[in-house]
């Protein structure tokens, strides 16, 4: 697969299971009130902009596919913000955890036009189809998510060139993080801003995104092999694994197989991470635990709210996961 099309689908396939697991009912309970951090001053430099954005500094209006009426909407870019934090955070976490999602989201967005020339449907710049971009619900949208957005106006993150850098984020990393040749079998030269850190994940977190056990039929790991060059369940064996110990590959028999793909093959919902602490082959069945979930790459969501109640802000938190990013303001 083209680096694009893999990392892309990886991301766009579970950022709204992320967001699920970020915004999950009762194992999410709601931070003890605090005062958050003063936020950092960010000075306006000259943030290369797509053309549609280019605006004399006040906040630039995008046209947005809305999937739920199958129209195209014009608004404003912050607004816009608004309605995907609240898709991709519950809004009674910790507000520079909501901060620093609400960085990856604008950075994210921008990228995206920058990158990738905007939305597949005709006539939209972004749109609210997780498939392609971020997930969406304008209906979670509240003052604390609009605060988030406020506090956080025109601020993308930036690489040592000054280009929007790729925002990957993820719901737990299982206590260390994964380079993007590992979690999202990226084939380009791997991002400089990318690196696999050890990080404290919050002991709030729901136990599926903590550890995980899951059972695969040979009948269905054979399914999904053939997709992937084919191979022989029964045969199936970690090959080789990444810097931070996730399974990079796997052998089936003749065959090499991408780990990252076998894992969207088979669903990311059963097999959370390729962060594996066993794997059993046996009885026509294979058996997977492992930790965290999602792809490992970037900021990890539970991560982002311990550091946030150990006190710092958001722009130290996407530090703490970022290597040699600058944080500035785009426009407002």
């Amino acid at each position: 697969m083209k680096k694009y099309k893999l990392a892309s689908l990886l991301c766009a396939c579970f950022l709204f299971l992320f967001a699920a697991c970020a915004k999950g009912g009762k194992s999410a309970p709601s931070p003890s009130p605090s005062p958050s951090p003063t936020p950092a001053t960010v000075e306006r430099v000259s943030v290369k902009l797509p053309r549609s954005l280019e605006t004399d500094g006040s906040v630039p209006s995008v046209r947005v596919y809305v999937t739920e009426t199958e129209t195209v909407e014009e608004m404003d870019m912050e607004e816009y913000l608004c309605g995907v934090l609240a898709g991709e955070m519950r809004a009674d976490w910790p507000m520079e955890a909501l901060k620093a999602q609400a960085l990856l989201a604008r950075t994210f967005a921008l990228y995206f036009l920058l990158e990738k020339g905007g939305s597949r449907y005709e006539g939209a710049d972004l749109s609210t189809d997780v498939e392609e971009a971020q997930a969406y619900d304008a209906s979670g949208v509240d003052e604390r998510i609009r605060r988030a957005i406020r506090e956080t106006e025109g601020q993308v993150i930036v690489d040592e060139s000054g280009a929007p850098i790729q925002s990957w984020f993820h719901s737990h990393s299982g206590g260390v993080t994964a380079m993007a040749k590992e979690g999202l079998d990226y084939e380009d030269e791997e991002p400089a801003c990318i690196r696999s850190v050890r990080i404290e994940e919050s002991d709030k977190a729901p136990e599926e995104c903590q550890s995980w056990t899951a059972y695969f039929s040979f009948e269905e790991v054979n399914k999904a092999l053939e997709g992937l060059g084919g191979g022989d369940a029964s045969a199936l064996a970690i090959e080789e694994t990444g810097p931070s110990g996730r399974v990079t590959l796997f052998s089936a028999g003749e065959n090499s197989v991408s780990a990252p793909s076998l894992r969207l093959a088979l669903g990311g919902t059963r097999m959370r991470s390729t962060l594996l602490t066993d794997m059993k082959v046996e009885d026509g069945y294979i058996s997977m635990s492992g930790r965290g979930y999602g792809h490992g790459v970037g900021m990890s969501q539970w991560g982002a709210y311990a550091l946030a109640e150990q006190g710092k802000d958001a722009q130290e938190i996407i530090e703490s996961y970022f290597a040699g990013v600058r944080f500035e303001k785009a426009w407002g």
